[in-house]
């Protein structure tokens, strides 16, 4: 028996046979479909990619308001689909490393406040027109304008000036930045011709699939770029992004067969859905974390008494039991965990309904206080909301839910409102998270935290060589942030995927969802 489900499985592999067909014989000679299907990925595994097809991913995170402009992905499908047909200088791959893209090679000075990037040859655009150093710094200037509302404008702010010599680009910094590289990795400095200048939301630029679609909110396409410079990814010949907000509804798209992959498995279905034939949970801890923020100089969340009442308020085990089912672990309200290689471990925060009250009454606000929520916000987000109102009126805090729609839910509520609920996928450093989402000039940073002394410590850190003393730095920053931050952070969160046994290649990234942004060019269709 074993030697002919060997057979048969080494079929599909290579394309000989298909899936169902093999489940057919495999449950003829009294097989289950859950230890098949196993050796089925096997299988796939062992043979390599497969070329051809069409790849669809269902996700959740797509809007009408959505643009192909990286400057203002701020949301997973604009992201995940500009993976795909863009690229940056580097790459962060799933081990954490610095690995070369659109740029060969880097090197720094001794101080580490020039870094030279030798700049890749023979890459194209999907215009045809040939990528060159040129292209690199134009892209460079236009996220450091402030015009441009970029996402990556609060790292851009550590660069002096870019500029082309030969077949380099050189970065001249303020301050010392051993961290650069990483932070080059950026999804929002995708390289554009002339930087996306002329037109940044026109979608050209050097990745595997080229934009056959763009459908804002309800489906995004690529077809095969026939020029692409590398062979280790775009293995489809067509990729396909279709918008499935609600989470039952991308869950049974993927049984279906509609859809080959689908992202923010909600916890809560995780068990049932192992136990469907074809489908495979694929799950891994990093950086992502749930958040509810509240904008520091914004009344009430200006007062730090009611910021730390709202902190004292939050159940996080709670939470984390009831929302993640085990998929993550407590947060502490800093966007740092143990995931990050310049962690310090502080006291924990724990759920204190009497801390919560005396600061409360000390804060001298009364009234509800009115927190926006959606289902696109993270998985479980509404019911999380409902759980924090709860624990909170132990402690005579009366919080306010209001549910947001989905469609608008980024670009009208995010960053703007108030006190709202968020997630964060993380960052590959700890001068990256708190240069995107808490430095003073920071366009992301949506908890409005304005620190000069906090900015300060940021820019020694990035100049600090020592390990050690970066450490302690940013762990005197973390403790500012807990303390006196406006981001109430319950818990990180495992990154929760589901694939059809269709699929081929996959493989666990923690720094981000979806294989890091990269599912739909490395993985394949196996029949």
């Amino acid at each position: 028996m074993s030697n002919e489900l060997d057979n048969l499985s080494r079929r599909v592999a290579a394309g000989k046979l298909s899936r169902r067909d093999f489940l057919g014989r495999a449950a003829a000679i009294g097989v289950t479909a859950t230890f098949a299907n196993s050796l089925l990925a096997s299988a796939v595994r062992a043979a390599g990619p497969v070329r051809g097809g069409i790849l669809r991913a269902g996700m959740q995170g797509g809007a009408a308001t959505d643009s192909l402009d990286p400057a203002t992905w701020s949301s997973q499908v604009p992201y995940f689909f500009g993976r795909q047909w863009a690229e940056q200088l580097v790459q962060i791959s799933a081990e954490g490393e610095v690995k070369p893209a659109l740029a060969e090679e880097w090197s720094a000075s001794d101080d580490a406040k020039v870094w030279t990037f030798k700049i890749r040859k023979g890459v194209q655009f999907h215009n045809g027109k040939e990528m060159t150093p040129a292209d690199v710094v134009a892209t460079m200037e236009r996220h450091s304008d402030k015009n441009s509302k970029s996402g990556a404008l609060g790292i851009m702010g550590g660069i002096d000036n870019v500029k082309a010599e030969g077949d380099t680009v050189v970065f001249s910094l303020k301050d010392a930045n051993a961290d650069l590289p990483f932070l080059l990795d950026d999804y929002h400095l995708m390289i554009q011709p002339n930087g996306g200048k002329d037109n940044p939301a026109e979608g050209i630029g050097t990745g595997p699939y080229k934009i056959a679609v763009n459908e804002a909110g309800l489906r995004l396409g690529g077809e095969k770029f026939a020029n692409y410079w590398r062979d280790d990814r775009g293995f489809a010949d067509q990729i396909e992004i279709i918008v499935i907000n609600d989470a039952t509804a991308r869950t049974s798209a993927l049984q279906g067969g509609q859809v080959d992959i689908i992202n923010r498995v909600e916890p809560k279905v995780v068990e049932l859905i192992k136990r469907t034939p074809g489908v495979t949970i694929q799950n891994v801890a990093g950086k992502g974390h749930y958040v509810f923020i509240a904008h520091c100089n914004t009344a009430p969340f200006d007062n730090n008494d009611l910021r730390l009442a709202l902190k004292y308020a939050l159940d996080r085990e709670e939470m984390v039991q009831k929302i993640l089912q085990g998929y993550g672990s407590v947060g502490n309200d800093t966007p740092i965990n143990q995931a990050y290689p310049l962690f310090t471990e502080m006291e924990q925060r724990t759920y204190d309904p009497e801390k919560a009250a005396f600061h409360y009454k000390k804060s001298g606000h009364s009234g509800p206080v009115l927190l926006r929520t959606s289902d696109v916000a993270f998985p479980g987000a509404v019911d999380a909301t409902q759980l924090y109102q709860q624990s909170a009126a132990k402690a005579g805090i009366t919080i306010e839910v209001k549910r947001e729609p989905g469609d608008g839910y980024w670009s009208e509520v995010w960053n703007k409102q108030p006190f709202s609920a968020s997630y964060w996928g993380g960052r590959p450093t700890q001068d990256q998270m708190y240069s995107t989402a808490y430095y003073s000039k920071a366009d992301w940073n949506d908890t409005r935290f304005f620190r000069e002394d906090f900015d300060k410590m940021l820019f020694q850190a990035r100049a600090e060589l020592d390990v050690e003393k970066r450490k302690k730095i940013y762990a005197d920053m973390g403790t500012i942030v807990r303390d006196e931050g406006g981001a109430i952070v319950p818990m990180f969160n495992d990154f929760i995927d589901a694939t059809s046994s269709k699929v081929g290649g996959w493989s666990p990234d923690g720094n981000q969802e979806m294989m890091g942004g990269y599912a739909l060019s490395k993985c394949w269709l196996v029949a």
